[in-house]
């Protein structure tokens, strides 16, 4: 072989194996990457661990929090507010009846007619009102006046047949969805403004008071009969289909939850023992805390980065508002560290609370052979077209986790009220049913979270007292619950009963 020959075989070698070392070192950096990928992926797993021990504790320690809040205002970390509701719907309720579900940039107008035990909820007609910006701003006269217009607007188109009986006047249950400090079944004043609302003559007002105002100076004759939240128009919801409902809880973009108390084991109630011996209490449950609860350095960097720092710690691990934007996190850190969508970190991923729950479901419901759900999702979202299969199972475990914990504390909080309740044992030969009404989207739409949620319930329950729990779907009860309450605290009901 010459000389040229040899020289140039030598160098073909060298350019392979320098090659095969470029190969061989990608592919090192690449596992290397993978592997610290995987390694912040497991740590935040195991830091989001929920076993029963530790789920049993946070139980506990809602069931306590729980006791603090009713003996004394500032007393828990859970506002345990009274909601002066000591008379939930019978199923028993007749007539005509009206709600306004204010919670937002919309607000409803709903119609309800009532007939009785045998009739239930004969017809129901609503409306739904969007707030023009400027009103969200303005002054407490322009908001209410615009408000009692639409509602006058919706009575005026009363069918035949949907009237209000002769001489009687018209009744409305308020569901109000903002911080309020009530001071009876029909008052309450403003504490803040959230969602956007900042109308300053309003906070400290009764706006039950702001309201009836409003209506007077428009000449209709309407009588607001219950201020409520969402999760107590729940629970009316649940009770006036369910004699056996004893609890609401709300879990959608936020969450929250009541219960039906006895009114003798409420220290901090002053007032005379209302007749049914019954409170309903609005234990505010999403500003729960515990030492017990697992949080990681996302959910306190989110919390720190929040606009109600130190508040609201349960809601920012379970709720809708925040488990997409969980997710987000633990992927900036695996592109940031790990660099798991190559060299470059995707710019979309920085932006807090792109990723949202419905699409971290959606990527978590997948159930395609090649994941191309999880794949549409990154593109469209996080324009990152292209991911491996090994990646968008990564993503999909990561939803699960976040999910899961979720989930897990959810069903512990609600054991924590059945507990308070003294219903997490069967007494002998008693068969007390206990139904829990949930609404909210995420409870609905996210199935893998309520399936984990209901089956964690029966794990800490055990077989024979789950049997008698029963978690239902209730359906608006923001809106329907309302006029319920209404009818149930109507001013005519002790003239009927005479």
């Amino acid at each position: 072989m010459g000389k040229v020959a040899v020289g140039a075989a030598v160098v073909c070698a060298a350019t392979v194996c320098a090659a095969a070392a470029l190969v061989v070192r990608h592919r090192m950096r690449c596992s290397g990457r993978w592997a610290r990928a995987m390694a912040i992926l497991r740590e935040f797993e195991e830091n989001c661990g929920t076993p029963i021990g530790k789920l049993r504790q946070v139980a506990d320690a809602m069931t306590v929090e729980m006791h603090a809040g009713l003996a004394s205002e500032g007393g828990s970390k859970l506002k345990m507010l009274i909601s002066y509701v000591d008379n939930l719907p019978s199923g028993e309720e007749n007539g005509l009846f009206y709600a306004l579900d204010l919670g937002g940039t919309n607000f409803r107008v709903i119609r309800v007619l009532l007939g009785g035990r045998d009739g239930g909820v004969v017809k129901q007609e609503f409306e739904e009102v969007s707030i023009p910006p400027h009103l969200m701003t303005g002054s407490s006269d322009a908001l209410f006046g615009f408000i009692a217009t639409a509602l006058a607007n919706f009575v005026a188109t009363e069918s035949e047949g949907l009237h209000s009986s002769p001489g009687r006047q018209r009744e409305l249950g308020f569901t109000f969805s903002f911080p309020v400090r009530q001071t009876s079944i029909a008052s309450g004043n403003l504490i803040k403004w959230t969602k956007g609302f900042s109308i300053d003559d309003v906070v400290g007002e009764d706006v039950v008071g702001e309201l009836t105002k409003a209506m007077e100076r428009i000449g209709l004759d309407m009588r607001v009969s219950a201020l409520v939240n969402d999760t107590i128009g729940t629970l009316a919801g649940g009770r006036y289909h369910n004699p056996d409902v004893i609890a609401a809880v709300i879990l959608g973009t936020g969450t929250n939850a009541a219960y039906v108390e006895r009114a003798q084991a409420i220290p901090k109630w002053h007032g005379l023992l209302p007749k049914s011996g019954e409170m309903v209490i609005n234990m505010e449950w999403g500003n729960f805390r515990s030492s017990h609860l697992p949080l990681t350095e996302y959910d306190q960097d989110l919390d720190v980065e929040s606009l109600n720092p130190g508040e609201q710690i349960f809601e920012k691990i379970i709720s809708g508002m925040y488990l997409g934007e969980i997710v987000r996190r633990v992927l900036l850190k695996m592109a940031e560290e790990a660099a798991f969508f190559g060299d470059i970190v995707p710019q979309k991923l920085k932006i807090p609370f792109i990723l949202r729950t419905p699409h971290m479901s959606a990527m978590h419901h997948d159930e395609s052979s090649d994941l191309r759900v999880v794949g549409s999702k990154l593109k469209d979202i996080l324009e990152i077209p292209h991911t491996s299969l090994k990646m968008r199972k990564a993503i999909v475990e990561l939803c699960d986790i976040v999910a899961t914990r979720g989930a897990r504390l959810s069903a512990a909080g609600i054991v924590g009220i059945i507990k308070k309740l003294g219903r997490d044992t069967v007494k002998d030969g008693e068969k007390q049913k206990s139904v829990i009404a949930m609404d909210g989207g995420l409870y609905e739409h996210y199935s893998k979270f309520s399936t984990c949620m209901e089956s964690t319930l029966k794990e800490l329950l055990g077989e024979e007292v789950s049997d008698n729990i029963v978690v239902e779907q209730s359906n608006d009860g923001s809106g329907i619950g309302a006029a319920l309450l209404a009818a149930s605290h109507s001013q005519y009901l002790e003239v009927e009963e005479s």
